[in-house]
């Protein structure tokens, strides 16, 4: 039997060690720019496509077979969103979508699931929270050979007045994904090849029966969702 004093030192070994490893890979990343005089964490390199991101906030997303009836750059917590409310042509269903653009070079997706959350209450008196999951689905994108995974948070939010299935993740190019973990490391790589991956924090909300069952939702949110992800860097189109 492994006694607890080496089970310990063994343990605080391994820390140490890890540790070591990851103060080395950031000074490789890091020494090429030393060297020229030029630090990446003082000045990443710039963001692809910024400026349409952060137009996105007066315009929203025009999203094939829907029709923006209402969009206006909205203030939640600390950051200025673009909510616009959609109605499918043809078709009496609805959605809302909201969308967070990176807002410059240094800017970081944080959670901003929670401010969601505080919007919900103040708009509509209360907001409870069921039925949640993780949900993945996947897109085919133009300039991309093979699909787009994405990985975001499936459930059901009951209001005063109103029930929604919401949908929310982090849309990147090729991925996206619930938590922020998964741009930084994508981020962080990109960055060693002097490039950057831009970021859209995304929050779909589709009006549903109060109080019903979200997975029968699940494939009309599936639909708006992929064409949400597809158009989000589509800026050629």
């Amino acid at each position: 039997m492994i006694s607890l004093s080496r089970f310990f030192k063994e343990r605080q070994f391994l820390q140490i060690a890890a540790l070591i490893l990851l103060l080395l890979l950031l000074g490789i990343g890091a020494l090429p720019g030393y060297l020229q005089g030029n630090w990446q964490w003082k000045q990443p390199p710039p963001i692809t496509n910024l400026k349409e991101l952060k137009q996105l906030r007066k315009t929203g997303l025009i999203l094939p077979g829907w029709k923006i009836t209402q969009q206006q750059e909205q203030k939640l917590g600390s950051g200025k969103w673009s909510l616009q409310i959609m109605e499918k042509d043809n078709s009496p269903q609805t959605a809302i979508l909201l969308l967070l653009p990176q807002n410059g070079p240094k800017d970081q997706p944080q959670v901003e699931w929670t401010e969601i959350e505080s919007w919900g209450k103040m708009q509509w008196g209360e907001w409870q929270v069921a039925q949640g999951r993780e949900a993945q689905f996947t897109v085919k994108q133009p300039q991309m050979k093979g699909e787009t995974k994405v990985k975001a948070k499936f459930f059901r939010a009951f209001t005063k007045s109103q029930t929604f299935a919401v949908l929310q993740w982090y849309a990147m190019p090729n991925s996206g994904d619930f938590s922020p973990l998964n741009w930084f490391w994508a981020d962080q790589s990109a960055q060693w090849h002097k490039q950057r991956v831009p970021w859209v924090a995304v929050s779909l909300f589709m009006p549903m029966e109060p109080l019903g069952e979200v997975e029968i939702t699940w494939p009309q949110v599936k639909s708006i969702a992929q064409t949400v992800q597809t158009k989000l860097f589509d800026f050629n189109s």
